[in-house]
């Protein structure tokens, strides 16, 4: 990698990284081209060059996020040998991610992302495919030998997903009535009576 390029990469990480400092101080009101720049110590110039627009930047920081909270589940699901030990494992990671990088958890859990969401679905799930896929391997494999009931693939995503992603987002919310860790030891098996076949 030449030079310039490297300083490219450092100028795009520092844009993201401050955006996400922004959005956790200041919220989504926050994000303007002044604080972001500021916050950065990188010029106008280079925010657009990089990203296009705030909104490129934050649909960046979405995708690097995401990508890093799929990773831990996958790498979480790799240590199990039951379908029931995974959703266990699926359960803690979440949960973990979510209070070891609560800003980005707020972003990931937060109104923009859901807009985003709403309206770029496909493309933000087809740019995690890669993480996605050992996901949906996964819930096959024990669809197919009997142990998780035989729904369609993003049925079992929302039955083992929604309820975390619910407490996470109550967690995130400053309602300080759920514990983290409680709900990691209590989900799993509730979750497990609902996918179980």
């Amino acid at each position: 990698m030449s030079p310039k390029q490297k300083r490219g990469e450092a100028t795009a990480e520092q844009l993201l990284d401050a955006a996400l400092r922004v959005y956790a101080e200041s919220g989504e009101q926050g994000l303007t081209v002044a604080a972001l720049t500021k916050a950065s110590g990188v010029s106008l110039g280079s925010l657009y060059h990089h990203f296009g627009s705030v909104d490129g930047l934050m649909n960046a920081l979405l995708t690097r996020w995401l990508g890093r909270l799929l990773g831990e589940l996958v790498g979480a699901l790799e240590h199990t040998r039951t379908a029931h030990t995974g959703i266990r494992a699926l359960v803690r990671a979440y949960l973990d991610f979510v209070q070891e990088h609560r800003d980005a958890a707020l972003l990931l859990h937060s109104s923009y992302a859901d807009r985003q969401g709403m309206a770029d679905g496909k493309r933000l799930r087809d740019a995690q495919e890669a993480r996605l896929s050992p996901l949906a391997q996964w819930a096959g494999r024990y669809v197919d030998s009997g142990d998780l009931a035989p729904l369609p693939a993003p049925l079992l995503e929302s039955l083992i997903l929604g309820p975390v992603i619910g407490v996470a987002r109550r967690w995130l919310s400053g309602i300080d009535d759920v514990d983290l860790d409680q709900a990691a030891v209590l989900l799993p098996e509730r979750i497990w009576r609902a996918v179980a076949a």
